[in-house]
């Protein structure tokens, strides 16, 4: 059933300066994203995106890259030849060089007389090694207006000292309040859900503690490999590109205390006090606590694929690592001895992220034993693909012959419940920028001290080797070790591609 959605009121105007504008994410990304914001409405007249690059492109050249990722990445039936039209003449193109002064003085030219009318944003889709130059730049250049924004790509240096640099490095030109850390998943539907999820509804909060809750499960799995960019990921590796910020802001919003409300710093607040209280690991911990794998080569969807270390870019003998799971604890009262299981990868079987929420057992049953096995109730929220919320429940099998118990889900599917497109995470965070909204954006402080705490696994995996799994299967054998000892299992049951 369809359900009418309100009309997005439009925003003011903004100036949204793209660093690394021909690159990957400005073209597959950001430019959809402000294309199909622009097309409900909420880009108003006069608002200007100024791609920037070292490449040396005419703008006609680029508006034409531009409009061709755009009907590439967009589905056909969001595509509007006027609309498009409208939207690649708001495009403008300049070249710059942003470890050289070359290029400055035309970028500045393109804000003569704007004055702090549109919301000026400067978004830092590079290399996190440029995000200080630019800034720096930027200022010389004077950018810098105190209502100016700067959006920061992930990943914020590949350890403590190198994001506190950086941190340092973008503060000195702009304020705490005007730099916005970006992390696409908190855009997501049904991360957002799991707000309304807790705090609006009476049932689940009360029972949202170690009481009550057996462990909860984190899976995001990608059927791809490196996709051309070895030279990026072999610097990195899952634990750097995946777990310190995606999997743990996840962790986050599952184990913070209520907000005092959605307001500006509240749900920051209570995020970065998980963060900080993830229970250290030490040696010990990172032995037995974690896992490390690269994959092999192997089959996914039905094709085969090359092992990790005959990827493009990749270097002989490399040992980063592809996959990571781990076993992590969060030290408080409401979450003292129930275990998060973290899971990531490149070349599973399918591409999904979902939270499993697992509660305990029944004290008791009153039932004979041919009514059927008691199950724990399960609670998944998918985050992708096909959006939802399941709820297991054990229920009565219809019909005569006694008592037979099974579980099954009482599922709500956002597709058909609400019956219409959902913004991709660009869209509503690209415009949380314009809005001035920092509530999805990590904060230094939260930035640092997921850091901090991932940090120590890496001093521990200096000396380990990563295990081998082939392409196509859910990582090493350690990884369901790591969780099958504690007499549990990987939610794995309904992990495909298809709906619920």
């Amino acid at each position: 059933m369809s359900h009418p959605r309100t009309v997005a009121a439009p925003l003011p105007a903004f100036d949204y300066t793209v660093f690394g504008g021909t690159g990957d994410l400005a073209l597959r990304k950001l430019l959809p994203a402000l294309y199909l914001r622009d097309r409900a409405g909420q880009v108003a007249a006069g608002s200007r995106i100024i791609a920037v690059s070292r490449s040396v492109l005419d703008l006609a050249d680029y508006r034409k890259k531009a409009e061709a990722a755009v009907r590439r990445h967009v589905a056909a039936d969001e595509l509007d030849d006027a609309l498009l039209a409208r939207f690649v003449e708001r495009l403008d193109y300049v070249s710059v060089n942003a470890t050289s002064s070359e290029g400055w003085s035309d970028l500045a030219e393109r804000f003569v007389g704007r004055g702090d009318e549109p919301v000026r944003i400067f978004y830092l889709a590079t290399s996190p090694s440029l995000f200080g130059p630019i800034c720096d730049r930027l200022k010389a250049a004077g950018l810098v207006t105190p209502a100016a924004r700067v959006v920061l790509e992930k990943p914020i240096g590949r350890d403590l000292a190198s994001a506190r640099a950086i941190n340092e490095q973008v503060g000195a030109v702009f304020a705490e309040s005007q730099i916005y850390r970006i992390d696409h998943y908190l855009g997501k539907e049904t991360v957002q859900n799991l707000l309304a999820l807790r705090f609006a509804n009476s049932l689940f909060e009360p029972l949202w503690n170690a009481n009550h809750i057996d462990h909860v499960q984190i899976t995001v799995a990608e059927t791809v490999g490196v996709e051309g960019r070895g030279d990026y990921y072999d610097h990195s590796g899952a634990l750097r590109d995946m777990v310190q910020n995606h999997l743990l802001q996840l962790v986050c919003l599952v184990g913070m205390e209520s907000p005092v409300s959605l307001l500006q710093e509240a749900v920051r607040d209570e995020k970065l006090k998980v963060l900080r209280s993830l229970k250290p690991m030490g040696p010990e911990e990172v032995g037995a606590c974690t896992v490390r794998g690269q994959y092999r080569a192997g089959a996914v969807t039905g094709g085969a694929v090359p092992a990790y270390a005959d990827e493009p870019g990749i270097p002989t003998g490399s040992t980063t690592e592809t996959f990571v799971a781990l076993k992590l604890e969060i030290a408080n009262w409401r979450w003292a001895g129930v275990p998060f299981y973290l899971r990531t990868g490149k070349r599973l079987p399918a591409k999904m992220s979902e939270i499993v929420i697992q509660f305990r057992p029944i004290p008791h049953s009153i039932f004979p034993g041919s009514a059927g096995e008691l199950q724990a109730n399960r609670l998944i929220v998918r985050l992708q693909p096909d959006e939802s919320i399941r709820l297991h429940l054990m229920t009565k099998e219809p019909g005569p012959g006694g008592m037979r118990l099974r579980q099954a889900p009482l599922n709500l599917s956002f597709a058909e419940t609400f019956g219409a497109r959902f913004p991709d995470a660009y869209e509503r965070l690209l415009m949380d920028v314009v809005r001035g909204n920092p509530t999805l954006f990590m904060r230094r402080d939260e930035v640092e001290a997921a850091w901090a705490w991932a940090e120590t696994i890496l001093e521990g995996w200096k000396t380990q080797q990563p295990k081998p799994y082939i392409a196509g299967t859910w990582g090493p054998s350690q990884a369901i070790a790591l969780i099958e000892r504690d007499g549990r299992t990987w939610h794995e049951d309904d992990l495909s591609n298809t709906p619920f």
